[in-house]
């Protein structure tokens, strides 16, 4: 049996459907026709470069139709896309770039003076550099260079990819301190295309606004690929305002939204959501962090229901809500997706019943291959083919499940995951720091935000705006603690490891009173 290899998507519908459009971006239509060839001329620019099978090769963009194309160019070659956050600051793009060790760079215009002060301690070839608009001298015109191909035809291949070849590694922070990379199939993104297409009730008609970047799993996997495997339209921006997506919907008659809660909130707070025709809306689908069950009855008294899903960048969606259950079953997860195990264990490793909490564990064709270069960790994680994912749940008589609690440290601010340790370590090259403890708090607009409490050594003395400041060159702003609290203790446990949640709950007994 052939493998199955996700860039064939766009072949096929240029073939069935080749002036259908696949991307309306910054309102301007790009048809499966037109984007197949530019895919084909990208992989054929990347093969001049020497990129094959295995190689990878790194995207630092806003949304973009040609971040797109370079995905399913890799895949055509048996590459792989390696997409960086946006929002990370030099020392983290530095690291991510070095660990996954990229063969070439593209990236747009307004990341040239950050990547400018880092590729002298990269080890990319100083001739694989790409950028989109006004590029620098060390770098070439990505639109050039791939308009120089000559031919638009399919790139010949010497050694075919699919299946378990790797498509994706996408970062995550890592609850050492260090991003991982998860390595992520052309099997697994094809099934979890079939699941979003059983969910989102998919149809070559469907017209989906797309407001998440793509350098999360959210984008790329639960918004891009289904729409992409059914031969629908997804309507991009380099980035969108919460008007932006309003008027999108009822300019494009788009019937699927998934969107993070944050942005729901922020289009609550800055829009007059009856000034616009959203009939067309079929599903609403909102997950990656916790969804104030308010935030949902908000939007069912404006007569748009909003159904949840869960998942991981390790795993993608792993449960949904039907739209038909989302009122009755307010606050619910859903049920776990059609293409994949999923149960919740005691820590005896036996599943739990109805009301009990466990963790969420995953297994089959929806869970990555591993962590790229973290074999240990990899074994960690996966065990006896089972995905930890490190989550607390439970489930109703019915099935549902609810998510509970986090086993990890991890809180999400904002739809981006933040990992206490990493803020520790940045925080622990202060010599006036003896010890920190950092834990997200609730925040009305982004979710969670950090809490950091610090311990100073003798003699030293720091402000809040100091050690708020401290972190601006080292953390992403998303990760830099809103709060900063200055303790003479912190609570440890017996391996004098810092008892998060207890600073957690210190906080909010403190509120409260």
């Amino acid at each position: 049996m052939e493998k199955i290899n996700i860039s064939d998507w766009v072949t096929k519908w240029a073939f069935l459907k080749p002036d259908k459009p696949a991307i309306i971006y910054e309102d301007s239509a790009i048809t499966y026709k037109d984007l197949n060839e530019r895919i084909n001329r990208t992989a054929r620019m990347l093969q001049g470069l020497g990129v094959g099978k295995g190689d990878r090769v790194g995207v630092l963009m806003y949304n973009t139709y040609q971040l797109i194309e370079i995905f399913f160019a890799l895949g055509k070659l048996g590459a792989i896309l390696v997409p960086l956050n946006t929002r990370l600051v030099s020392a983290e793009l530095e690291y991510i770039i070095k660990d996954s060790g990229l063969t070439a760079l593209v990236f747009g215009e307004a990341f040239t003076d950050v990547l400018e002060s880092l590729r002298m301690n990269l080890t990319i070839n100083k001739d694989h550099y790409f950028c989109l608009g006004k590029n620098p001298a060390w770098a070439h015109d990505y639109e050039q260079a791939i308009m120089a191909q000559k031919s638009v035809d399919e790139p010949v291949v010497r050694e075919p990819a699919g299946g378990e070849d790797p498509i994706i590694i996408m970062y995550t922070s890592g609850t050492t301190g260090l991003p991982k990379g998860a390595i992520l199939s052309h099997r697994k993104t094809f099934f979890n295309a079939l699941n979003a297409n059983i969910y989102y009730g998919l149809a070559p008609s469907d017209i989906m606004i797309s407001p998440r970047p793509m350098f999360h799993s959210g984008g790329l996997l639960v918004e891009l690929c289904p729409m992409i495997y059914k031969g629908g339209t997804l309507v991009m921006r380099g980035r969108f305002k919460p008007e932006e997506i309003l008027a999108a919907i009822e300019r494009y008659k788009a019937t699927i939204l998934e969107v993070a809660a944050t942005v729901l909130r922020f289009i609550l707070e800055q829009c007059d959501i009856d000034k616009y025709d959203l009939s067309s809306l079929k599903v609403c689908y909102t997950g990656g962090e916790r969804v104030p069950p308010t935030l949902l009855e908000d939007y069912a008294k404006k007569g748009i229901i909003i159904s949840q899903i869960y998942g991981q960048t390790e795993t993608s969606t792993v449960t949904w809500l039907p739209v038909e259950d989302a009122v009755r079953k307010l606050g619910s997860a859903g049920k776990p997706v059609f293409h994949g195990d999923v149960k919740i264990v005691g820590t005896d490793g036996n599943e739990v019943g109805p009301g009990e909490v466990g963790e969420i564990v995953v297994s089959g064709c929806i869970v990555m291959n591993g962590y790229w270069g973290k074999p240990e960790l990899t074994e960690g994680t996966i065990i006896n083919g089972w995905l930890h994912t490190g989550d607390l749940a439970k489930t109703d008589e019915e099935g549902f499940f609810y998510i509970v609690d986090r086993q990890k440290d991890m809180y999400i601010s904002g739809g981006e995951n933040v990992y206490p340790a990493e803020i520790e370590k940045a925080f622990l090259q202060n010599e006036k720091i003896l010890n920190v403890g950092v834990c997200g708090i609730p925040d009305q607009k982004w979710g969670e935000v950090g809490l950091a409490c610090i311990v100073m050594k003798d003699g030293e003395t720091m402000t809040e705006e100091e050690a708020v400041a401290y972190c601006d060159d080292k953390l992403a702003r998303f990760k830099i603690p809103k709060v900063v609290k200055f303790v003479k203790e912190l609570p440890l446990n017996a391996a004098e490891k810092v008892l998060r949640r207890k600073l957690l709950q210190d906080y909010l007994a403190e509120e409260k009173s």
